[in-house]
């Protein structure tokens, strides 16, 4: 495998790369441009560095070019040259900076999220200067900028970029106040971001958008009412803010305030949003990615789509406001065409459906809700579009079978929402859901309502309303009528629902009879949760839709592909087809087609086991001598540069898109073909060549879909996926989880066995205590099979002991058991035993008093040596700084009270036992040096254990006598005492320390000398 070269490749200085990611051509050509401008100012003065590049951009097009993009590159990666740079830039160019506000734009649409640190920041800074220097379409730039603010998104990055961007408006208001469409952009996009930003420590920031927005909105009101209705619907969400009501109260009340032409709320309700604002509120990655699944993804295959949409942007609390953005965005601005909707292509209402069943709170979901209602509420057949309410109304219809709960709640709000959106405009709102209602049926989305309004399946009070509110849509249906297209399609969607039995996320699964418990062969069965497999009918492949796209030679061979029936005949057909893919006059768009063609064709290869059961290098061969596999054979023996590779590469992303199972296995066939030895990184350039473009995604996707086909297979590629693909793999535990999760107690041991003999690695340092982490969510059996495979690595445990400061005994049960049973194989370190401490004490919580406890047997020198250095660490500390300390941060600080209370029940675990660890000299040092200077409460509380100190005290006060016999019970006189008097003397101690713990004869003058101590330390 060629992969030396790759860990050489330097790292550029503009985009976040890995070792695995291909160069990119957009920085490969700003690094061209700054080699063009150093090679001409190199060495030469200011001045002369200036005359030379304005005498190089004169030249020409092309040179012009390379000097303005060298500069904005140096401009982007160097802030010290960054002011001299753009002084040379605005000299220099001859556009009005047009070359640089392109590649601006470009880098805000394609790279942003790629880009490092330093020229993140570079960037907004030029923004900055542009808008300073008047620079005609800084403004679009401006745009481009606010809609990589992302909504539902608190991090520092994205926080950071919100409030800079704001810095420029209000820096720059009176060129901003030039801009219509810039003031209203911006008021739309700070006023949806006043809701995330509540948090206490967000607080100066929104109050800096609030000024901002109300400053606008009284300012510039007109300009702002192009809107539309979605500015009402932001403003009623942050209404309640004081500064915010008084704007709200006037826009109800007193509308001629804010400007003589505005004549109320209603105008502003009947205008319709505008596409631009609504998309506005997706960066662009979202928006590519939910145009994606809109008009590439086939309905019934969107799980992975979905499962990676929400990883990657709904699994924080905070983005729950994000979904109201998402629906609106669906419901305004994508509208397929008729073709699309007549496909099995996934449609708007199945996203939608799902979105609404990952609301986690009430609150997100009514909002989510209203923004899909939104356009219902004042509906005008001549203004309004049909695309614009049909989603809602369609969820309604398909979730009735399979979710009645969802239709139910969104009947319910549509009834609801009539007389409590505005109630002095509830005839207005009641007659826009009654013309949403009449336009869908005009338009045949449905063809009737009443089987919706009027289902058993909805209680009774429900219907009741609905009678109520729409006794116009609930009588029986007419006779049958003729059915358009998208009724057509509608059907069609639901039988295809009927099958899955599931239609936003298709995760319905099934579970084995109680009674099943014994298989035939006398096995225990084994209960695991998996999807429910489609009934497959033996039908024929039906590839007559795209024959007619291919061209003759290719559509013969297709044909006679599909009519083969033995394998081998099969494999000459396709390496047919693939050479007539390979000619040069091969027509690229029947690609496509072609892929349709192929994924029908060999769609029974891809419903089988793809694994033998019997592993051996024959099988595993033979198993990979298949038709589909011609595709992959021919790519593995050619070289990337051939223009051949790059064909073969569009193909398979074309049938990665018809069926994704071709993934996974590619995957296989890198692992088990020994043509393909040493190629697994040929997987990276298929990646990039798929519509995700991202190895990691794709990677990830295409294991989940191997773990819901066939757990055997996943098993068999781990340690291929993980040896190949490090970066992808152990920087975080998606894949591990995907494993630990449907893994079975043998294949956990396989696992462990590849670990220990070097073939696998799971864990690396630098990320393992993150994954471990992570997986405290996981469950039970998953959490133990990761230690489990944690502990077959040679990991030091010092590495993950920081997790015990995550670790509640209630709640963490499994890796407490784990790291318990781990820990008492270890020596304590001076780390261990201060992580150990940390926890806090519960009466219920045996962790640390049962490990003390282990390590006092068997470690006592060096457990004593570390918790008198503990305790005199923590006793030195200042109580009010301590305290301040442990209160601000969120994980478990060492406490002088904590260490001393499981001193106290450690002391009591080894009551009546033969154990003398409270009896080494370190230990009493420790607790005399604390006794010396705690206050009264905590002596009285600790008294006990103060005794051990006390009576250590007399004994170091008491004549020669007494103190060698005093000193047969220390550590020196024990180690070479035989056992028997061992145990006299700990009873002996013992006794004496109850005995003075009654009496105290000497305690008045020890009390007087430690308050006294006490005292003049408060004073």
């Amino acid at each position: 495998m060629e992969a030396v070269p790759a860990k050489n490749k330097a790292q550029g200085r503009l985009l976040v790369s890995t070792q695995l990611d291909a160069k990119d051509e957009l920085e490969e050509k700003l690094e061209r441009c700054v080699g063009v401008v150093h090679s001409m100012t190199n060495g030469l003065s200011e001045r002369e560095a200036n005359d030379a590049l304005t005498a190089c951009a004169c030249k020409g097009q092309q040179q012009h070019e390379e000097v303005c993009l060298g500069l904005f590159a140096l401009l982007l990666t160097e802030p010290a040259q960054a002011q001299r740079c753009y002084r040379d830039l605005t000299l220099v160019n001859r556009d009005g900076m047009n070359v640089v506000l392109v590649k601006i734009n470009q880098i805000l649409m394609e790279k942003f999220l790629k880009l490092q640190d330093v020229p993140r920041k570079q960037l907004v800074w030029l923004v900055r200067e542009l808008v300073k220097s008047g620079v005609m379409a800084a403004d679009g730039v401006v745009m481009t900028l606010l809609k990589q603010i992302a909504g539902g998104d608190v991090s520092t990055k994205n926080l950071w970029l919100a409030e800079s961007v704001l810095d420029i408006l209000l820096e720059q208001k009176e060129w901003l106040l030039k801009s219509g469409m810039l003031i209203a952009m911006s008021v739309y996009t700070y006023l949806r971001l006043i809701v995330d930003h509540g948090a206490p420590n967000l607080l100066p920031l929104r109050q800096k958008e609030v000024d901002f927005c109300i400053g606008m909105l009284r300012e510039k009101f007109l300009e702002c009412v192009i809107i539309g209705r979605d500015l009402v619907r932001l403003l009623q969400n942050v209404a309640r803010i004081p500064e915010m009501d008084l704007l709200w109260r006037d826009l109800l009340h007193n509308p001629q305030v804010l400007s003589p032409q505005f004549t109320g709320v209603l105008q502003l309700l009947t205008a319709r949003t505008s596409r631009k604002f609504l998309a506005c509120r997706l960066t662009p990655d979202m928006e590519t990615k939910l145009l994606f699944m809109t008009s590439r993804v086939r309905f019934g295959q969107q799980k992975r789509y979905q499962d990676w949409f929400q990883r990657q942007y709904l699994s924080m609390a905070e983005s729950q406001s994000l979904r109201c953005d998402l629906i609106r965005y669906i419901c305004g601005v994508v509208h397929p065409s008729n073709e699309v909707l007549s496909s099995d292509i996934l449609p708007r209402w199945a996203i939608i459906g799902w979105l609404l069943t990952t609301c986690t709170s009430n609150v997100a979901a009514s909002n989510a809700k209203l923004a899909l209602f939104y356009d219902w509420l004042f509906f005008n057949p001549d203004k309004d579009s049909i695309m614009n309410i049909e989603p809602a109304i369609l969820v309604m219809h398909h979730s009735m079978k399979p979710h009645p709960a969802i239709t139910a709640t969104l009947l319910d709000f549509m009834c609801r929402i009539i007389p409590h959106f505005f109630p002095p405009l509830e005839v207005q709102v009641r007659q826009g859901v009654f013309n949403s209602l009449t336009f869908i049926m005009e338009k045949r989305v449905l063809a009737h309502l009443a089987p919706l309004f009027d289902n058993p399946k909805l209680d009774r009070e429900l219907r009741s309303m609905l009678r109520e509110r729409f006794p116009e849509f609930c009588s029986a249906p007419s006779p049958p009528m003729e059915v358009k297209m998208e009724e057509m399609a509608s059907m069609e969607m639901e039988n295809m629902m009927d099958k899955e039995e599931g239609c936003y996320d298709n995760t319905e699964a099934a579970f084995s009879d109680d009674e099943e418990e014994v298989n035939s062969k006398g096995k225990k069965r084994e209960f695991r949760f998996h999807p429910i497999r489609e009934a497959v009918v033996e039908e024929p492949a039906d590839i007559t839709p795209w024959l007619d796209q291919l061209e003759d030679t290719m559509k013969d061979k297709v044909v006679q592909l599909q009519k083969s029936s033995d394998t081998e005949t099969q494999c000459e057909v396709m390496q047919d087809i693939v050479d007539l893919i390979l000619e040069e006059d091969f027509d690229t768009e029947q690609m496509s087609a072609l892929a349709s063609c192929l994924a029908e064709i060999f769609k029974e290869h891809f419903r089988g086991d793809v694994l033998p059961e019997d592993i051996t290098d024959e099988s595993l061969e033979e198993s990979v001598c298949k038709a589909v596999c011609l595709v992959f054979r021919n790519l593995v023996t050619m070289q990337e540069d051939n223009s051949g590779f790059a064909v073969l590469l569009e193909m398979l992303a074309e049938l990665y898109q018809k069926q994704p199972k071709i993934g996974y296995h590619l995957l296989y066939y890198l692992k088990a073909s020994k043509a393909a030895n040493g190629k697994m990184m040929l997987y990276e350039s298929f990646a990039q060549a798929t519509a995700l473009g991202d190895l990691h995604t794709c990677l990830m996707m295409d294991m989940k879909a191997c773990q819901e086909d066939d757990v055997r297979l996943l098993c068999y590629l781990t340690p291929s996926i993980y040896s190949e693909f490090p970066d992808e793999t152990l920087r975080s535990g998606e894949l591990l989880n995907m494993i630990v999760a449907v893994i079975d107690s043998t294949q956990l041991q396989e696992l462990m066995c590849h670990v220990m003999m070097g073939n696998l690695v799971m864990f690396r340092k630098d990320s393992v205590l993150n994954i471990l982490i992570q997986s405290l969510d996981w469950e039970t059996f998953e959490q133990y099979s990761t230690w489990q495979l944690f502990l077959a690595h040679s990991i030091p445990l010092e590495t993950i002991i920081p997790i015990l400061q995550h670790l509640k005994y209630k709640e963490h049960p499994e890796a407490l058991s784990c790291l318990l049973l781990q820990l008492r194989r270890e020596k304590p370190s001076e780390e261990m035993v201060k992580m150990v401490l940390s926890r806090p004490c519960h009466s219920e919580d045996q962790f640390t008093t049962s490990l003390l406890r282990h390590w006092a047997s068997k470690h006592d020198d060096a457990l004593a040596e570390h918790i008198k250095a503990q305790l005199i660490k923590n006793n030195n500390q200042p109580r009010k700084r301590q305290s301040l300390r442990s209160s601000s941060s969120k994980l478990a600080q060492l406490t002088l009270e904590q260490i001393l209370e499981h001193l106290d029940n450690l002391r009591l675990s080894l009551n009546n036992t033969k154990n003398s660890f409270f009896s080494q000299t370190p230990i009493l040092q420790a607790l005399q040096h604390v006794q010396a200077s705690c206050d009264e409460g905590h002596k009285m509380r600790f008294s006990d254990l103060f005794a051990l100190a006390e009576e250590y005290e007399d004994s170091q006060a008491k004549p020669v006598k007494s103190r060698r016999k005093a000193a047969a019970t220390s550590p020196r006189s024990r180690k070479g005492a035989a056992p028997p008097s061992n145990n006299n003397e700990e009873e002996s101690a013992s006794s004496s320390a109850s005995e003075e713990e009654d009496s105290k004869p000497k305690a008045p003058k020890r009390k007087r000398k430690c308050s006294s101590a006490v005292a003049s330390d408060s004073d």
